[in-house]
């Protein structure tokens, strides 16, 4: 069975910076495209940024291009979210989760969640 345990979300000032962790349990880390969503009250999921098995390539969402970088480490079964120059509409629950074959920008391609970790950007 896989977990994963997203940290690091809370409440920063526009401007600011965040680093979100998901720890993954099971032994098949390595081998999964890991990605990162986001949700807001009242609205639908949305993609991230993903990250190939290796890390090698990496997929940003239109909105926060240039702002946020996604890393990882294998051997400490973490996938990252490097937050910069926080903005209001990034306030949401962001959920990381383990790809099925790649990576995507659907969640339907996606078949671990983590329980999310709560962003607040104030203005």
């Amino acid at each position: 069975q896989v977990q994963l345990v997203e940290s690091g979300g809370g409440l920063v000032q526009a401007g600011a910076s965040l680093r979100l962790s998901c720890a993954a349990s099971g032994q098949t880390f390595s081998t999964r495209a890991m990605g990162w969503f986001r949700q807001a009250p009242g609205k639908e999921r949305e993609f991230v940024a993903a990250i190939s098995t290796s890390g090698g390539a990496t997929y940003y969402g239109d909105s926060v291009k240039g702002r946020f970088t996604i890393s990882r480490d294998n051997a400490k079964r973490t996938v990252y979210l490097q937050m910069n120059s926080l903005k209001p509409e990034d306030t949401a629950v962001y959920y990381c989760a383990r790809g099925r074959y790649g990576w995507t920008p659907n969640t339907y391609d996606y078949d671990y969640w983590g329980q999310g970790t709560q962003v607040t950007v104030s203005s």
